[in-house]
This record gives C-alpha cells, sequence and structure tokens, in this order.
C-alpha cells in the first residue's frame, strides 16, 4: 500500500515537473502570466515555470509576416473610382506590446492599412496614382509604422500590388496615349525634315564658298600666267630690239617671219572657215621677210654703208584651169 501510494505521489511531481518546463520553438516568444498578470518573456529554448502559479498567456510571432489587403474601392481626388489591394510586411519586436497593448493584432494592421490607403490615394489624382506607386508606398509605410510603434511592431514595407481604374477611364487613356505618340511622331518627323533642311543650306553654302575659292584661285593663276607671258613677251622683244640695234636683221627677220607665221595659222583654226585656197609659197615668204628687212635697214640708218641685197625675183604666176597660153 504504501509503495502505490509513493508511486502515486512520484507520478504526481512527474506530470508537475513536466506541466512546469515550457519548451519554446525558436522564431517565438511566450509571455508568462502569474494569477493572470504579465511578468516575464519566455525565450526560445528550455524554460522552467511552476505549474499552476505559471501559465502562457501568448505565443507571439517573431518572425517576418506578411499581411494581405484585401481590394478596395477608392476615389481619387478627380472622382475616378478605381480598385487597389496591397501587402504589408511586419515584424513584432516587443511581444508584451504585441499581446498587450492591442486586442487582435492582425485585424488592427489591416484596418489601419486600409484606411489610410484610402486616405493617401484619395488625395491625389487618377494620374498621379496610376505613376506614383512608389510615393504612396512610402507615405503609407511612414504613417502606418508610426501608428504601430505602440504595439511593439515594425512595418518594413508596404506595396501596392494592384490598381484597376474603370474600363472607360482605360479606352481613354489609350486613345490619349495614342494621340499623344502620334504628336510626338509628327514633332520628330518636323525636327528631323528641319534639320534636314539645315545641313542641305550648310552644304550649299560650303560648296559655293569652295567654289568661289576655286574660282578666285584660278583667277589669280590666270593673271599669274599672263603676267609670266607679258614678261616673256617683253622680254623677247627687248631682245629683238637689243640685235636690231646692233644691226642684225635676222632677229627682226625672225620675229617678223613668226608673227606672219601665226597670222597665217589662225587663218586655218577660224571656226567659220571650213575652206581655204591661199597660195603661200616659200619664195614669196622670203622675198617679203627680205623687203621688210631693207625697209628695217633703211630705217635705222644703214643703207648707205652696205650694198642693199638683191631681192629674190617674184615667181611665175601660175596658171588657171581656164587661161590659155601666157602671150
Amino acid at each position: 500500500m504504501e509503495i502505490t501510494a509513493m508511486f502515486f505521489v512520484l507520478l504526481l511531481v512527474l506530470i508537475y515537473l513536466m506541466a512546469s518546463i515550457k519548451i519554446v520553438r525558436q522564431g517565438y516568444q511566450y509571455t508568462i502570466e502569474h494569477f493572470g498578470r504579465f511578468t516575464s518573456v519566455a525565450a526560445p529554448g528550455f524554460n522552467f515555470y511552476p505549474a499552476f502559479f505559471y501559465r502562457v498567456g501568448r505565443k507571439i510571432n517573431m518572425m517576418e509576416q506578411v499581411l494581405d489587403i484585401p481590394g478596395q474601392e477608392i476615389i481619387t481626388k478627380d472622382n475616378a473610382m478605381i480598385s487597389t489591394d496591397g501587402v504589408v510586411f511586419f515584424q513584432v519586436l516587443e511581444a508584451a506590446k504585441a499581446a498587450y497593448e492591442v486586442s487582435d493584432l492582425y485585424v488592427a494592421i489591416m484596418q489601419l492599412t486600409t484606411t489610410n490607403l484610402r486616405t493617401v490615394m484619395g488625395s491625389m489624382d487618377l494620374d498621379e496614382t496610376l505613376s506614383k506607386r512608389d510615393e504612396i508606398n512610402a507615405r503609407l509605410l511612414a504613417v502606418v509604422d508610426q501608428a504601430t510603434e505602440a504595439w511593439g511592431v515594425k512595418i518594413t514595407r508596404v506595396e501596392i500590388k494592384d490598381i484597376r481604374p474603370p474600363a472607360d477611364i482605360v479606352n481613354a487613356m489609350g486613345r490619349q496615349m495614342k494621340a499623344e505618340r502620334e504628336k510626338r511622331a509628327s514633332i520628330l518627323e518636323a525636327e528631323g525634315s528641319r534639320a534636314s533642311e539645315i545641313l542641305r543650306a550648310e552644304g550649299q553654302k560650303q560648296s559655293q564658298i569652295l567654289e568661289a575659292e576655286g574660282r578666285r584661285e584660278a583667277a589669280f593663276r590666270d593673271a599669274e600666267a599672263r603676267e609670266r607671258a607679258a614678261e616673256a613677251e617683253a622680254k623677247a622683244t627687248q631682245m629683238v630690239s637689243d640685235a636690231i640695234s646692233g644691226g642684225n636683221t635676222q632677229a627682226i627677220n625672225y620675229f617678223i617671219a613668226q608673227k606672219y607665221v601665226d597670222a597665217v595659222s589662225q587663218f586655218a583654226t577660224s571656226p567659220n572657215a571650213k575652206t581655204i585656197l591661199f597660195p603661200v609659197e616659200a619664195t614669196q615668204l622670203i622675198g617679203t621677210l627680205g623687203g621688210i628687212g631693207e625697209l628695217a635697214r633703211d630705217a635705222l640708218g644703214k643703207g648707205a654703208s652696205e650694198a642693199p641685197a638683191p631681192s629674190p625675183a617674184p615667181p611665175a604666176r601660175r596658171k588657171g584651169p581656164f587661161e590659155g597660153p601666157a602671150e
């Protein structure tokens, strides 16, 4: 009988000890209450609190959690109805505050985020709500994090998942985008035409400048060539004049003969002459040169001292095909 009683007592002690041991999983913290009053927080691992005197109040998840915000119908500042939803990332930093400062932490965070989402997006135009999601997220994060600080909760991120405008507004936005793109295309095309015309005008200007410079250089070269030719002509004339002054009649004969030949050759190169009948014989040319030489000698006053050279007899005149015998 005594053995049975001792066994029963040992069993009760074992049950009491097992009830007093609290094993807390990693990532959680338990609040410990002493007759209903919060006393401490049980950290992850092995904890011993006497049963019947201490009990676990709340099991708080200390890991970062995600709370889904259901879709909301919001009226923007310009009276456009949009539907939006989002997510909230938060983490409990103080288990005691999260357990005893708010009744239902998850419902409180969701309601707080939903209310501020309506407030923030309702103060913006439709275009702003569609193009400034980062600004909406930042404003929501600042407001909700400040409100949940008293609950021992840190809001790490607030994200807007989707914004759905009405179908008619979507169609109007599509037409607006198309018109805007057509406007940009027209502007770019006009700017391209303008740039092309400017470049073409610049090219023509540069071409005219280069052409004018070329004409100027060519004129300068032509003038320089004429000047050199004139100088050579003057030098040749001076040499001939000096030779004549020295009594050399061959020089003037050569000079006059050259001019005579040049004059005769111009008849052949005349664009208006197709056929030229011009009887020129060497004896006539020599006789002419001789006569010119005698005139030059008389002009220089040397005819008295030197015997005049006999001029060659003129050649016999040729008969034409229709002329008779000479009398």
